[in-house]
């Protein structure tokens, strides 16, 4: 049909090749269920825009300067230490730029400081405060101090990206543990997936908390020792849901056919099998990464966490069971910690939509 009865029976000429999506219909149609359920898309930014700010937490609460001049030099001591000598002191240590001392001796270089907007960071203590510690919420410190005069909205922001952080990688690495044994268990089967089975269900009779709260006492606290020693039980979150798809996948008519052209075990599991164990994998991340922020913050509010002086949320709650005459700890800490749960709860029910087969455009 040429282009003049294309134009006579309503139709579209092309004007050039049609232009093929990077990504499958399928995809496709699951962002769009994403996106249609505002609650979790918006909620997905906001996250992303929340956790990428607190990655900048130095350049936006700290108590050295951004950038300085001194002498015609420019210096960047939220990078790298100076010494107070490099200012015309006697002192061979890291100045102290609040000390009115080295302020004199930089303005008398001619120098200038441009201060983050919070000028506390996480470990900051303010000797200046007017009234004892904790002190309430002023144009000082903007949500006030904690028992030892540090500064809580500084403290929040490093909490913030400490708790993130450390639940991505606990969510990363025992989700690759979890799909791994349960990927073994459901294709292999037989004694394999029946002495996993009896393992797991072994691991996971025993009183987990306790004995986190028991490794955690005698062990050199820390964020890699506490990950090792939360990896330890958090891998078995996903083993059941993994295991079920393999076990119904593994005599399906393609895995067959594989089989019969003489694939390799690793090759069928891995690459053909698993990418459909996924879909039901990663809507559970969001809900596994709740709940690995809450147990890191449980285990600082019981003080079996991160070392003493590490900006977390669990010391913040438990200062505020400490000092109940400083209410603003503990609405601090419970605005983050609610915040921040009810984002991760929103994008997993976004995603568990998206995955849904039932559900359409």
């Amino acid at each position: 049909m040429n282009a003049e009865a294309k134009v006579a029976t309503g139709g579209e000429v092309a004007s050039g090749p049609a232009k093929r999506s990077r990504f499958s219909p399928l995809t496709r149609r699951r962002w769009a269920n994403f996106r249609n359920h505002k609650r979790g898309y918006w909620s997905l930014w906001l996250f992303l825009a929340l956790y990428g700010v607190s990655l900048f937490a130095e350049l936006i609460a700290n108590d050295r300067p951004i950038l300085m001049s001194y002498r015609g030099e420019l210096y960047v001591p939220v990078l790298k230490a100076y010494p107070e000598t490099a200012f015309g002191g006697v002192l061979e240590t890291e100045a102290n730029y609040k000390d009115p001392a080295v302020r004199e001796m930089i303005a008398q270089g001619g120098g200038w400081a441009l201060w983050p907007l919070i000028p506390y960071s996480y470990r900051t203590i303010d000797y200046d405060i007017p009234v004892p510690a904790p002190a309430p919420p002023s144009a000082r410190h903007w949500l006030g101090t904690d028992d030892q005069a540090r500064d809580v909205l500084a403290r929040l922001i490093y909490g913030f990206r400490l708790s993130v952080t450390f639940g991505l990688v606990l969510t990363l690495l025992s989700s690759m543990i979890g799909v791994t044994a349960g990927a073994i268990q459901g294709y292999f089967g037989g004694w394999t997936d029946l002495l996993f089975q009896r393992g797991i269900e072994i691991l996971q009779s025993l009183p987990m908390l306790y004995l986190l709260i028991i490794m955690s006492s005698f062990l050199q606290p820390g964020f890699f020792t506490l990950l090792g020693v939360l990896l330890l039980v958090s891998w078995m979150t996903l083993v059941h849901v993994v295991r079920a798809e393999f076990l119904r996948a593994r005599n399906l008519d393609y895995v067959r056919a594989a089989r019969a052209l003489g694939l390799g075990n690793r090759k069928i599991m891995f690459r053909h099998i698993l990418p459909n164990a996924m879909v039901a994998t990663i809507t559970f991340l969001p809900f596994i990464l709740s709940s690995s922020i809450t147990i890191l913050t449980a285990l600082d509010f019981l003080g079996f966490g991160m070392p003493r002086g590490s900006p977390s949320i669990g010391e913040l709650l438990n200062q505020a069971k400490n000092n109940l005459y400083a209410p603003w700890l503990g609405i601090a800490g419970f605005a983050v910690m609610a915040t921040m749960l009810s984002l991760l709860i929103f994008i997993g029910e976004a995603a568990r939509d998206a995955f849904d087969p039932r559900k359409s455009r």
